[in-house]
């Protein structure tokens, strides 16, 4: 256990930080599964809706590492493709 104060403090920010940051991985899991669900039930307009929507959400989340960069640029060209693919 801490046992200085700026070590009892670190816990405390450390926890803070984490649920911070659990909130934002949730919501870049969740924009990318709509767009998943949307391509699988095949509605290219709505996927593409929600695809636009999503970009701005993971791109942020990437920038402040919370994933890299390129598992969210192969996440979003994968995504993009299977929408260019539908009828």
């Amino acid at each position: 256990m801490a046992n200085s104060a700026s070590a009892r403090k670190r816990v405390r920010q450390a926890a803070k930080n984490r649920q911070h940051n659990m909130s934002l991985r949730s919501k870049a899991r969740t924009s990318m599964k709509k767009v998943v669900n949307a391509i699988e039930n095949g509605d290219k307009e709505q996927a593409q809706k929600l695809f636009n929507e999503m970009v701005p959400v993971v791109d942020s989340i990437a920038r402040k590492g919370l994933y890299h960069k390129n598992k969210i640029a192969r996440h979003k060209s994968r995504l993009n493709a299977k929408i260019k693919t539908m009828a």
